[in-house]
């Protein structure tokens, strides 16, 4: 089995392609869920800020690697059955942790998308809008602060998201194509 993980900075499409490797089959996991549920346990609203501060709040109480660690379980189960998509891996260490742990059956597939098209994106979205200096802000402290450059160094394929949807599943399924070759 396979666990495709992808990476890509804030407003990038990587729920986008997350959900179009769901419908082609694969399981998927996000990641951000885990922030969200921990900020739901102690009250807080999801908001930028307070997501920002329990991400790293995570990583500072389970290392680096924690969304990998705190998500091990819920893989494991799911690859059982099918193929698994990690919505948001971020950090070098969880590259590396998962990579490890899964050898030869862990891809990572990028998605690429211009600042000025993503910013655009943020500041759309219905759920966690972005202004232009809060998608900045955000850039830079994932890419200081989380090691998340990377894992997208490292990536296996690049998904080019500043297209339409057809385009983008296009190049999703190129990716699924290309990572099951591989297997």
């Amino acid at each position: 089995m396979l666990v495709v993980a992808v990476v890509g900075m804030a407003g990038a499409g990587k729920s986008e392609v997350s959900r179009i490797f769901e419908n082609k089959g694969y399981a998927r996991i996000r990641f951000g869920d885990v922030t969200d549920d921990e900020l739901r346990k102690v009250n807080l609203p999801l908001n930028e800020e307070n997501e920002r501060r329990m991400r790293e709040s995570l990583r500072r109480h389970h290392g680096m690697e924690a969304y990998a660690t705190l998500n091990l379980p819920k893989i494991d189960l799911l690859i059982k059955d099918c193929h698994v998509v990690v919505d948001g891996l971020y950090s070098w260490e969880e590259y590396v942790s998962l990579s490890k742990y899964y050898g030869r059956g862990f891809r990572v597939a990028l998605v690429w998308s211009s600042p000025a098209t993503r910013y655009a994106r943020l500041a759309k979205r219905i759920v966690r809008p972005l202004t232009m200096e809060e998608a900045y802000s955000r850039d830079v402290a994932e890419i200081l602060n989380l090691n998340k450059g990377g894992p997208i160094a490292m990536a296996d394929f690049t998904i080019v998201n500043e297209g339409s949807l057809e385009d983008l599943e296009r190049e999703c399924r190129s990716a699924i194509s290309t990572f099951e070759r591989q297997l």
